[in-house]
């Protein structure tokens, strides 16, 4: 009875040990969702990577920082992500999640720097305009000067500001899934947000309010949602020459032959103006990568040392040809570092 009760013991364990083997080569090539923004870069590494390794060419797909954060923290297996691409940080919801998933151990890869570009055809003139002038034209509401908070009545830019053409308000945007629409609400709504006395004064009073408010988007027709492909809004611009859209500085340099960014608070968007923190509109860019998929997965830890090695993000790296702007070299060295180990750093 007991040889029986072992041999069955035996041949439970062997089989669950070739079931297991058998999931891990069952998908021999990274699964890599997340942000739009990181997409450019990510595709140019994976596609070096597959051309100059042993390993299948890992697949990507432009879902969305926060679509690809979902997606990554579904869980571990084969069937979830090895990685995911941000161009926002992780936030501590999204952590809490990955927890309750089973998604534990977390390594987090900054690659370099980006501006977000407020751009329109080169067929129109340049703008110049202020952080407090893009919330006056984006906000769901604004202050009515009286104490009140009022629907945005703004229809043109003149009515933003006097200084600037009475041309419709026509903004094309990513949704909320974007860590770029997150990044700019931060940054230039809510910096913008903030020049007026009475709703910096609220942050104190009301943090919640403050946060709706400063972070609303108008849902009138002044700002489209445009989806996560930057290329269209890039080729919507061009069609339409009154318009503008939000986009990272790579799509910017990569179309500068038919977009150009406003110069925001005097500053335009440019590689040594988002490398110094001069253009007001500037984060930083991420992957996160699933530290239990490292033995399982053919050429995950390969990878993440390839995409972090000098060559590619450097000073000089391929990557600043397509618009990252490098980390200063003592920020690269901690990143490669963990990179190369993959530990787990959140």
């Amino acid at each position: 009875m007991k040889l029986k009760a072992l041999m069955a013991a035996t041949t439970v364990g062997l089989t669950a040990l070739i079931a297991g083997n058998a999931n891990a080569a069952s998908r021999d090539y990274i699964s890599i969702v997340g942000s739009s923004t990181v997409y450019p870069f990510a595709t140019v590494v994976a596609e070096r990577f597959g051309r100059t390794s042993s390993f299948s060419v890992p697949k990507i797909e432009s879902t969305g920082s926060g679509g690809g954060l979902k997606l990554f923290c579904s869980g571990v297996g084969e069937n979830t992500p090895d990685i995911t691409n941000a161009s926002r940080k992780i936030k501590s919801s999204e952590i809490e999640l990955c927890a309750k998933n089973g998604v534990n151990d977390i390594v987090e890869i900054k690659i370099g720097y980006d501006g977000i570009a407020f751009a329109n055809s080169k067929k129109s003139q340049q703008f110049d305009v202020e952080l407090k002038d893009i919330f006056t034209a984006l906000a769901k509401v604004v202050p009515d000067g009286k104490g009140n908070l009022i629907a945005n009545p703004n229809k043109t830019w003149q009515d933003v500001n006097p200084s600037l053409p009475a041309t419709k308000i026509e903004v094309l945007g990513p949704p909320p899934t974007s860590g770029t629409r997150d990044a700019f609400v931060e940054l230039a709504m809510e910096g913008g947000c903030k020049k007026y006395p009475e709703l910096a004064a609220l942050k104190k009073a009301d943090k919640k309010k403050y946060k709706a408010v400063c972070h609303g988007i108008r849902e009138d027709g002044a700002f489209i949602e445009a989806g996560e492909n930057d290329n269209l809004i890039v080729q919507k611009l061009d069609a339409n020459p009154q318009a503008f859209g939000i986009f990272g500085f790579s799509f910017l340099d990569q179309n500068s032959d038919k977009v150009q960014g406003s110069q925001i608070a005097g500053v335009a968007p440019s590689f040594d103006a988002i490398g110094d923190g001069s253009y007001p509109v500037s984060r930083s860019l991420y992957f996160y990568v699933k530290k239990a998929h490292q033995n399982v997965i053919p050429g995950l830890k390969e990878y993440v040392t390839s995409f972090t090695s000098e060559d590619a993000i450097g000073d000089e790296g391929y990557l600043t040809d397509r618009g990252l702007i490098p980390l200063a070299a003592r920020d690269w060295k901690v990143v490669r570092n963990s990179a190369v180990d993959l530990k787990p750093n959140l």
